[in-house]
């Protein structure tokens, strides 16, 4: 079994905002951190971001100066990621890559590190909707390859999932959660599928969002109204498309509709598309789905709570949806599902108890009438959803 503990070091792949967090998360708990990046300004815009954090934390009065000086000296920073500059890594147990979602280019740094990480070193990917067989796939020893897919910003978000490929050493992968626990981070296990739990589960949020939008039922602020208003939700999904970047969140979209061979419920929305051709990615460049330049006006939502019901009842009815059909499949524990989608996406209530609040026979209603009024499979129930509704019993057991 590798060993992982806390004198371990870990190296980072990858000195983006994700890259970076990960490499201040591991930092922050003793370990000596190696962190690369092929981009010179990724790295003197991370060692700045990590000063940066370290003061804040000073500030807050949850480390002492010295403290947080001890952390910054066990950041270790690299320009480059050629062979030279790989060397570095030699003496890390984990190298964690968080560089583009590329499989070929990820590969080609998987192979790149091998040659130089120790034969019992693990090498971890935190692609948020790649295929981490894939990546082990390239590998001289896969059986060492996991996912360890964070949340931005790493340190902030609790959540973490453990991504296991039908090919990596169970005792590689328990290594790998221990480890992250120890970080005292909140680690769910989920099978190795397009979007694994979160990416996948959530694609209603945002698609069928889109659906209503494109349909001209209400505009974006009336529907990130009712969700936050009628929904519980923190943030409604133009909102947060906005925030995470529309590029981002399309790319992700679309990974897991290729590979969930075309299924129409992972299905693309067209304005989504033409937002990031046009270059309206959200708040990075101050206009997306809402317009953040300087002097621009908010648009007012339509606060018609009957009409927001309707939009909240079908977006959750779907989202509930894909974590019973996560369940059906065995993609991950039922109290793994909960975990994630509310440590990783601060939904207001696991989607299977919200399920449960509804009954699971209004659940199946909802999605029985937008497939015949629509016609499309994307809106087929769950078998296990069928079959609770049935029986009149629970989702959560």
């Amino acid at each position: 079994m590798p060993t992982l503990g806390k004198d371990s070091v870990i190296g980072v792949v990858g000195a983006g905002a994700m890259g970076a967090g990960i490499a201040q998360v591991a930092a922050s708990r003793g370990h000596r951190v190696v962190l690369a990046d092929a981009q010179v300004a990724a790295i003197a815009r991370a060692k700045d971001g990590h000063a940066k954090a370290m003061a804040r934390e000073v500030e807050k009065g949850r480390l002492t100066r010295p403290d947080a000086d001890a952390v910054l000296a066990r950041l270790t920073y690299v320009e480059g990621v050629d062979a030279l500059a790989l060397t570095q890594f030699a003496d890390c147990r984990l190298v964690i890559e968080a560089i583009v979602e590329d499989l070929g280019i990820k590969q080609t740094l998987f192979t790149a590190l091998e040659k130089v990480i120790a034969n019992d070193a693990v090498l971890a990917t935190n692609t948020s909707s790649l295929s981490v067989a894939a990546l082990a796939g390239a590998c001289q020893r896969p059986e060492r390859v996991v996912g360890i897919h964070f949340f931005n910003p790493a340190p902030v978000m609790p959540l973490v999932e453990i991504i296991p490929s039908i090919i990596t050493d169970a005792a590689v992968t328990d290594a790998a959660q221990e480890l992250v626990d120890a970080w005292g981070k909140v680690t769910v296990r989920c099978t190795d599928t397009p979007g694994f739990i979160v990416n996948r589960i959530a694609r209603p949020f945002y698609g069928e969002a889109l659906r209503i939008l494109e349909e001209r039922l209400a505009d974006a602020p009336t529907i990130d109204w009712a969700m936050k208003e009628l929904g519980g939700f923190k943030m409604g999904p133009f909102e947060l498309m906005d925030f995470i970047g529309n590029d981002v969140n399309f790319a992700v979209t679309r990974s897991v509709f290729e590979a969930m061979f075309y299924d129409p419920r992972y299905k693309p929305a067209l304005t989504q598309r033409r937002l990031v051709e046009a270059g309206l990615l959200g708040r990075k460049t101050k206009r997306g789905y809402y317009d953040y330049r300087d002097g621009a006006v908010a648009p007012e939502p339509k606060r018609d709570e009957t009409m927001g019901r309707v939009i909240v009842d079908r977006i959750v009815a779907m989202l509930i949806n894909e974590a019973v059909d996560a369940v059906q499949l065995g993609i991950a524990s039922p109290q793994d599902i909960e975990l994630a989608m509310t440590k990783g996406v601060n939904y207001p209530r696991g989607l299977l108890a919200w399920g449960d609040a509804l009954g699971a026979g209004q659940v199946l209603a909802t999605l029985e009438s937008l497939q015949a009024e629509y016609g499309e499979d994307r809106y087929r129930p769950s078998p296990l959803l069928r079959r609770t509704a049935k029986s009149n019993g629970m989702l959560l057991t």
